[in-house]
């Protein structure tokens, strides 16, 4: 049986990556709700205190960590789907960033927006390697050539 061409493997990587961070963010954010007394309100009104904003990178910090090892898994570790998945990360979530930039305090936004390539690829090199697969071997013996 032959595997599936590359592309199909990044591709599947990104939608899964994309889903683990969804549901990731979407629970811890519900925990938070649930261990953090007015969080809720604070979130409503985006009044935060040191605690929550700490929280809640800490919730963004492990989506990104799952998401990557999720990519890790089906591509492979630090490869294409997981810088895919990390830029569109960084396109999703530089808008509303930018639009609450007054909002929030300036290290609240860089420790977010530049920590998601890093944990994203860090994420999928947590992963154990696999061997390469028969169009990868392929196009690495070409190139030698």
């Amino acid at each position: 049986m032959k595997p599936y061409p590359a592309v199909v493997y990044s591709q599947t990587a990104i939608v899964a990556a994309i889903a683990v961070w969804v549901l990731a963010a979407s629970l811890l954010n519900r925990g938070l709700r649930g261990v953090l007394s007015d969080y809720a309100e604070a979130e409503r009104d985006l009044t935060f205190t040191l605690a929550m904003m700490a929280a809640r990178l800490t919730v963004g910090a492990l989506a990104t960590l799952l998401a990557g090892v999720a990519a890790g898994l089906i591509d492979r570790p630090a490869g294409r789907a997981a810088w895919i998945f990390a830029v569109i990360l960084l396109a999703a979530f530089i808008p509303s960033h930018v639009a609450l930039w007054n909002v929030l305090p300036v290290w609240y936004h860089l420790t977010f927006l530049l920590s998601l390539v890093p944990l994203t690829l860090v994420g999928s090199m947590l992963v154990r390697r696999r061997a390469p697969r028969e169009s990868e071997s392929a196009d690495t013996g070409r190139a030698a050539r």
